[in-house]
C-alpha cells in the first residue's frame, strides 16, 4: 500500500480516514495517488464521499493544476499532474539551495550520467536490456542500475528547473 492509499477498516470494505480529515482532504489525498486516469465515482469511493463531492474537489484541483482532467472521455476522468509535482519539488531545492549549490549538484549528477551512459555504452536508459546479464544477481544489479540512472536523469532536469527558478526571481524565464 503507498502512503496515498486510505487504510481499510478492520473489514477491509471502505477506507478509514485519520480523524479530522475533512472531505477536501480525503480526494486530495486521493488525487495524489492517481497513477493512472480514473472517474470522480472511484474517487469517490476512494475518498470515501459522494460522487459530486468528489467531481467538485477534482475539477478545484484541475482549476490550481494538481489534477488533469480529461472530459472527452464519457465519464470524465482525472490524474494526478506529474508536472505540477515536479515543478513543486523544484521550487522546494530552489529554496533550499543558492545557485552555486544547485550548480554543483547538477554537475555532480553530470558525472554519474555520464559514468551510466560509459557502463552501458548508451545515452538512453530505456534501451538498455537488463535481462543480458548471466544470473539473477547481475540482472538485479542491472536493473538497480539502470533505475538509479533514469533517478539520476530526473534529478538534473529538476535541479536545472530549480537553478531557472533561483536565477529568474521563481520564474522559469527572465521576467
Amino acid at each position: 500500500m503507498s502512503e496515498f492509499d486510505p487504510v481499510p477498516d478492520s473489514k477491509g470494505r471502505r477506507p478509514r480516514w485519520q480523524a479530522g480529515t475533512d472531505t477536501f482532504g480525503r480526494v486530495y489525498s486521493v488525487a495524489l495517488g492517481l497513477t493512472s486516469p480514473k472517474p470522480a465515482t472511484r474517487v469517490a469511493t476512494l475518498a470515501d464521499c459522494s460522487p459530486n463531492t468528489a467531481k467538485k474537489h477534482l475539477d478545484r484541483l484541475t482549476e490550481i493544476g494538481l489534477v488533469r482532467a480529461n472530459r472527452e472521455n464519457r465519464p470524465a476522468t482525472y490524474e494526478r499532474n506529474e508536472g505540477y509535482l515536479e515543478w513543486q519539488e523544484a521550487n522546494q531545492i530552489a529554496a533550499g539551495l543558492s545557485v552555486d549549490e544547485i550548480i554543483d549538484r547538477v554537475a555532480a549528477l553530470e558525472q554519474r550520467r555520464t559514468e551510466y551512459e560509459t557502463r552501458f555504452g548508451t545515452s538512453e536508459p530505456a534501451t538498455v536490456s537488463v535481462f543480458e546479464a548471466p544470473d539473477h544477481e547481475s540482472i538485479h544489479e542491472r536493473m538497480a542500475a539502470v533505475s538509479e540512472w533514469q533517478g539520476v536523469i530526473r534529478d538534473i532536469r529538476l535541479y536545472e528547473l530549480a537553478r531557472q527558478l533561483s536565477q529568474n526571481d521563481g520564474h522559469l524565464i527572465p521576467v
